[in-house]
């Protein structure tokens, strides 16, 4: 014990804040490496400056957010062997050639060209550096593949055979690669990278509408984008949840009974909208719902029968708390986004989309609900995976490294500090970027490094 916490609970606190970190940063590098395809292809196809501008102005944010992506990535990778080195004995013949080929595929893909779209833009030619471009933006898509191939493993493992040693051994590779929850989870966080960068390009692009009264060029197209994939993806993103809950009933029936608040098996189940879960009583408190929908939802059937928690044993189930309300947290925000959209596209058909306060508001205000639904997400996915790590075979308390907690509540600590110094730095520079907007000329990275008129001799100017 350690301050009145197990092991277990700080391993697992441990490592909640450390993903939590990192997830939203690959999120954002995914979207916006897309993105930067797209402002590259335009201004190539069309030649108006505010591509340039825009692709420019967005470049310098994704370097910063792509390396602290990858730095905080790399700390979770030594973890594995810190905290859960029973799981990564056990499920590593599983899930260590699968991280091998992320970094050998999309990490090499990312890397390889990334110094040509950062830096190389005057020295090779406009379709070479939109190539470099597109292949940045096809790494973080093969990259995003592998590590949800790998946590879909987890989730719904298939493929292998238990040794004499309690080791996952790989016996169908296909089958280890796609199973029957990889596409859902593959297609859901994807559109939900995409809408998250949509979120944030359109909150600038607001706020600098409204900063400077109408916008220039390069923020009203700012807006003027984002706003046409939240209208296009969120009610793709919607279709593509509910198949992926529908995959979750089949696989993991505990997980959707945590996510619906339902501890009791029957047919016709509500759709409870508001709850109290008490897991001690296992019942609902102070319920708001509507019947039958649930069941119409979940079995496409009025009458349809969702399994309850009780079913569960007690020790085999997630804690209803958590995912009941991260679950709507998620939803509720993607309706959101649904929301904004469609109200932009009734702005821009009244012609009033660039001067409309109200809704530029909301869009500023939404800037970051895509990184909350993200990690909501994900807390849900995760969270209602519990007590597991690899599904109905290897119990979460039976992973851990035999570590005294001390050492893991020190090591907690030391993460907090570092991570609120370092990812803290990276991100004011980032809302400094932001305030400033696409308008205001700062040094390109095209420029190169700068050299101190001490170190050039060249009286100040930059080398």
């Amino acid at each position: 014990m350690w301050m009145g916490l197990d092991v277990l609970t700080l391993a697992r606190a441990q490592f909640a804040f450390t993903i939590s970190f990192h997830i939203v940063l690959p999120a954002f590098s995914i979207g916006l490496a897309s993105y930067l395809a797209v402002l590259e292809f335009l201004d190539l196809r069309t030649g108006k400056s505010e591509y340039r501008k825009l692709f420019d102005y967005w470049k310098k944010i994704f370097a910063v957010v792509f390396g602290m992506g990858v730095v905080s990535g790399l700390v979770m990778s030594y973890e594995f062997g810190t905290n859960w080195s029973v799981f990564s004995d056990k499920a590593g013949p599983v899930i260590g050639p699968l991280m091998g080929y992320e970094v050998f595929s999309a990490f090499f893909l990312e890397a390889g060209f990334l110094g040509v779209m950062l830096f190389g833009r005057e020295r090779v030619g406009p379709r070479l550096h939109f190539f470099a471009t597109l292949m940045v933006a096809t790494g973080t898509l093969v990259s995003a593949t592998w590590i949800l191939m790998a946590n879909s493993w987890m989730q719904t493992p298939q493929g292998f055979e238990i040794n004499a040693a309690g080791q996952f051994i790989p016996t169908d590779w296909w089958k280890v690669m796609f199973t029957p929850s990889f596409p859902y989870r593959l297609v859901h966080m994807v559109l939900a990278a995409y809408l998250t960068t949509a979120l944030v390009v359109g909150g600038v692009g607001a706020f600098h509408v409204l900063r400077h009264k109408g916008g220039e060029p390069a923020s009203r197209r700012m807006l003027s984008m984002a706003m046409w994939m939240a209208t296009l993806v969120a009610p793709i993103q919607i279709i593509a949840g509910d198949l992926h809950g529908l995959n979750t009933l089949e696989y993991q029936p505990a997980k959707v009974a945590a996510m619906e608040g339902d501890y009791e098996t029957r047919a016709g189940q509500p759709l409870i909208l508001f709850g109290i879960p008490d897991d001690e009583a296992e019942m609902m408190r102070y319920t708001i719902e509507i019947p039958r929908l649930g069941s119409l939802i979940l079995t496409h059937s009025v009458d349809g029968v969702v399994k309850g928690l009780k079913d569960f044993p007690k020790d085999k189930r997630p804690n209803a708390s958590i995912v009941f309300w991260s679950f709507r947290l998620m939803v509720g925000i993607g309706f959101a986004i649904f929301g904004l959209g469609l109200w932009s596209l009734y702005l821009r058909w009244r012609g009033k989309l660039y001067a409309t306060p109200l809704f530029l508001w909301a869009a500023a205000v939404m800037t970051p609900a895509g990184f909350i639904a993200v990690l909501a997400g994900w807390v849900t996915t995760e969270v209602g995976r519990q007590p597991y790590t690899v599904y109905g075979f290897l119990l979460t308390k039976d992973s851990l490294s035999p570590v005294p907690a001390p050492l893991v509540g020190f090591s907690l600590l030391a993460f907090v500090l570092t991570y609120f110094v370092v990812f803290g730095a990276g991100a004011l520079y980032i809302a400094r970027l932001f305030f400033a907007g696409p308008e205001v000329d700062v040094p390109a990275l095209d420029e190169g490094p700068l050299r101190s008129a001490s170190m050039s001799g060249e009286g100040g100017n930059h080398a």
